[in-house]
């Protein structure tokens, strides 16, 4: 059974810091193009960034660019994604996923974790 599981989440004011951890299981974590979403309330999900299997190759939503890092761990099974600069409008459900390709869309990812909430207020 493939586990997904988000950790690292909390309460942040604003212009601080964040990191965010997903550990597989259940799957072969090398294999897997990983990625990282998140919904507000209210609004759909957005893509934030994708790591590719070897994690030479990443790709960032513009809004994050600059303050977000994504990077994996290939031997814990990890992805981690690293915020900061945080603003109140990065407030979200920030929840990862495992697929195939390296994709902005959350449909072509195979497998996604619940989530972990970040709020970003003063």
């Amino acid at each position: 059974q493939v586990q997904l599981v988000e950790s690292g989440g909390g309460l942040v004011q604003p212009g601080g810091s964040l990191r965010l951890s997903c550990v597989a299981s259940g799957l072969t974590f090398r294999l897997y193009v990983m990625g990282w979403f998140r919904q507000a309330p209210g609004k759909e999900r957005e893509f934030v960034a994708a790591i590719s299997r070897s994690g030479n190759s990443e790709d960032h939503v513009d809004s994050v660019k600059g303050r977000f890092t994504i990077s994996r761990d290939n031997a814990k099974n990890t992805v981690y994604l690293q915020m900061n600069s945080l603003k109140p409008e990065d407030t979200a459900v920030y929840f990862c996923a495992a697929g195939t390709m390296m994709t902005m869309k959350i449909g072509e990812y195979n497998y996604r974790g619940q989530g972990t909430q970040v709020t970003v207020s003063a």
